[in-house]
C-alpha cells in the first residue's frame, strides 16, 4: 500500500462514505472534484470483466492550478491531482493521493516548488481527516 509516489491509508468507512468523506475533506482544503471515474463500472462495460469497488477522483484546486500553469504550460498534463478510493483484498477501504511533490519532479521548474509542497500539504491534510 505504501508507495513513494502517494499518501495512503485504510480508513474505518465503507466505501460510500470513504468517497463522500474524501470529497468534504477536500472542499475543506479549498478543491473541488472535477473528474470521477467509476473503474469497476468502466472494466465491466467495456471488459465485461469483475473488479473491485474503485474509484478515480481527480480534484483540482484552481488557484494553485493557475499558478503551476502560469509556471510551466504543460504541468496540465500532471492536473488534476487524483485521488484514489478501493476496496482491497482483505475488503479494507483504502484512500490514496498523489504527492505532488514526486510526481512534479520529472519536471524540472523550481519555480513550482512552492506550489507543490503547499499542495503537498494539504493533500496530507485530506487523508489524515478522512
Amino acid at each position: 500500500m505504501k508507495t513513494a509516489y502517494s499518501f495512503s491509508k485504510e480508513v474505518d468507512l465503507t466505501y460510500e462514505e470513504a468517497i463522500e468523506k474524501v470529497t468534504l475533506e477536500l472542499s475543506k482544503e479549498g478543491f473541488g472534484v472535477l473528474t470521477e471515474i467509476d473503474v469497476k463500472a468502466t472494466l465491466k462495460k467495456k471488459l465485461d470483466v469483475d473488479f473491485r469497488p474503485y474509484k478515480i477522483l481527480g480534484a483540482c484546486n484552481p488557484p494553485f492550478a493557475y499558478k503551476a500553469l502560469q509556471a510551466e504550460e504543460q504541468i496540465g498534463l500532471m492536473l488534476p491531482c487524483n485521488f484514489i478510493v478501493y476496496v482491497n483484498d482483505e475488503n479494507k477501504t483504502i484512500v490514496a493521493a498523489i504527492d505532488p511533490i514526486a510526481s512534479m519532479q520529472a519536471v524540472q521548474n523550481e519555480s513550482l516548488g512552492e506550489v507543490a509542497q503547499t499542495v503537498q500539504q494539504k493533500i496530507k491534510n485530506v487523508i489524515a481527516n478522512v
